[in-house]
């Protein structure tokens, strides 16, 4: 009689072990492999035909079922979210799950290009856009540029211009000056007649006005009658030729600087100094090309003309 719960206690303990060793394979066995997952073949099926939706939910529910370790599913998720959701964000958590699950694969290498194409996708819907503005900032900027040069070619052709016209005004300024070096002319005429016998026979009303410096005697020539006025030390009239040409370059003769060259200074330097501004400098370069064959060619002491 005592052998019997001996007996029941030994036959209770070998079920016991045979219903533990029945449980086991269910809870630490591992999962098959996941490409032969039925879920995971289910996901695939819907692929081929045409139903990314479903797809994707099957793709998500074998993810769960195995506790985020499915790296083809992750994949699978990650291309659905980013070529047919449009859901980069979504798409770049599934990818960077992949890349953890199999890091040293080819296919991890382009998951990455994909990852940095979700981003760039990702920022172009932001308000600012920052990935398109740099894009345009380069370009403004190349414009910016070109614009500058253009604009300083233009200026410089503007200065050769107005050279020019200098150049070519000052002979005209000068025989006027040299006619009037002797005495001051005042020339009021109506139309006259034909020129007869080398002179002005008188057709019209003519009236020839010359004031002669102190101690010169004007001597009449006999073709053109002169009517000559009275000399004096007073300054010589307004109206004669010398006194608009003394007016005209009085302003221009005192409305140019004159700058010395020191320790530092550059044409940049001086433009900000006079001007207020750096972009004046070739303003200054094409006044004083006389004595600067380029730009560089300051020295110490160069005495400088800077115009207004």
């Amino acid at each position: 009689m005592r052998r019997l719960p001996t007996f029941l206690l030994i036959t209770s303990l070998a079920l016991l072990g045979l219903a533990t060793t029945g449980c086991a394979p269910q809870s630490v066995l591992p999962f098959a492999a996941e490409v032969d997952d039925p879920d995971y073949r289910r996901g695939k099926e819907l692929l081929r035909m045409g139903r990314e939706a479903d797809a994707l939910k099957t793709f998500l529910k074998v993810i769960d079922q195995r506790g985020g370790a499915a790296a083809e599913s992750h994949l699978e998720a990650g291309i659905l979210y980013h070529k047919h959701i449009k859901d980069p964000i979504s798409a770049i958590y599934h990818y960077r799950r992949y890349r953890e699950l199999r890091p040293n694969t080819e296919q991890s290498r382009l998951v990455l290009q994909s990852i940095e194409a979700c981003i760039r996708e990702f920022a172009r819907t932001l308000p600012a856009q920052p990935m398109d503005n740099q894009v345009d900032r380069t370009d403004m900027m190349d414009a910016i540029d070109r614009l500058q040069r253009e604009n300083l070619q233009i200026k410089e052709q503007l200065t050769a211009a107005r050279a020019a016209i200098l150049d070519s005004s000052r002979p005209t300024a000068a025989t006027g000056a040299t006619a009037a070096g002797d005495g001051a002319f005042s020339l009021n005429s109506t139309p006259m007649a034909e020129p007869s016998q080398g002179g002005y026979a008188p057709g019209g009303a003519t009236s020839l006005e010359y004031s002669a410096p102190v101690g010169v005697v004007p001597v009449p020539t006999p073709t053109q009658p002169l009517i000559l006025t009275p000399s004096a030390p007073a300054p010589a009239p307004r109206t004669g030729p010398s006194a608009s040409t003394n007016q005209a370059t009085a302003p221009a003769a005192s409305g140019v600087r004159r700058h010395v060259v020191a320790k530092g200074d550059t044409l940049q330097s001086i433009s900000m100094r006079y001007y207020g501004t750096r972009s004046r400098f070739r303003d200054i370069y094409a006044a004083n090309r006389d004595v600067m064959p380029n730009e560089s060619t300051l020295r110490l002491g160069m005495e400088l003309k800077i115009p207004q």
